[in-house]
């Protein structure tokens, strides 16, 4: 990375890697940044108000991005997909089983429904269905009815009913909670976090400047599916994959940010410019 050029935040954040893109980007390098969490918005704000002008937030999904960027083209985009750490460990939100709080889930709390009104809400075959597709939970049938047979009795509104509900009725296997897959198949549900994701990859593709650089972080395997197809794709239609298989983190980043474990950095280029391949010839 050298100085200049206009780079993409998709995931804002807390702006951990917008910051480092500003950094390495100096003196003349802007960055577009994008997050659907007004409240991390607001909190990357302060951390990026020593960079002035050079930053433009958004409050919208990364999938508004070519819209906002018109007829300019990025020399990098950076999604880091799903839910951040802070988001995890605000109990308000309610992503997490570990503590008990209000069953949300929301990325942008200022719309859409909650993850409380989709399972008191939904018919059990549906919800069976969206258990089983985004959790990949074998025994999302039986979670289904057992959420049924408890809202019967009363609205299910927090983690901590809908972690024992699940834990009652599901086994994980050695070291993973067993309400893990059904609470990431609510929050993929309620965020839609893969509807129009390969279409939303192949767009963000076409928004690159000539050797420019497409880099997604993925923490499950249903988004990393994507990614991998979506990119494989963009291969064949002229792209240079720059990953053949994904990064993983190291042993000293995982020392550090244990929750790295299940990231996977896969990315793309476009073809340079022809001038450009000449002057590298």
């Amino acid at each position: 990375m050298t100085s200049g050029g206009l780079y993409v935040d998709g995931t804002l954040g807390l702006a951990g890697h917008a910051r480092e893109i500003l950094v390495r980007s100096a003196p003349a390098g802007r960055l577009v940044a994008f997050d659907r969490d007004a409240e991390s918005l607001a909190e990357a704000k302060q951390t990026l108000a020593p960079f002035g002008e050079r930053v433009r937030f958004v409050h919208d999904d990364f999938r508004r991005i070519p819209e906002a960027l018109g007829q300019e083209r990025a020399s990098g985009i950076l999604l880091d997909l799903g839910v951040s750490s802070v988001q995890l460990d605000t109990v308000e939100r309610g992503f997490s089983f570990q503590c008990d709080g209000p069953l949300d889930m929301r990325l942008d709390r200022s719309q859409g429904e909650t993850a409380a009104e989709v399972v008191n809400r939904m018919h059990e075959t549906d919800l069976a269905d969206v258990i089983y597709r985004f959790g990949e939970e074998h025994a999302s049938r039986r979670v289904a009815r057992a959420i049924v047979d408890a809202r019967r009795k009363g609205e299910i509104t927090r983690t901590g009913e809908l972690a024992t509900i699940v834990r009652r009725t599901a086994k994980g296997r050695p070291g993973l909670d067993p309400a893990t897959r059904t609470f990431q198949a609510l929050r993929i549900y309620v965020n839609h976090e893969l509807e129009g994701l390969d279409a939303a990859l192949r767009s963000l593709a076409e928004c690159l400047a000539p050797g420019g650089r497409l880099a997604v972080i993925a923490f499950h395997s249903l988004e990393d599916r994507e990614v991998k197809q979506a990119f494989r794709a963009l291969a064949r239609e002229g792209f240079r994959l720059l990953t053949k298989k994904p990064i993983r983190p190291d042993e000293d980043e995982l020392r550090r940010n244990p929750r790295a474990r299940s990231a996977k950095l896969r990315a793309i280029e476009r073809a340079p410019a022809a001038g450009a391949m000449r002057e590298a010839a």
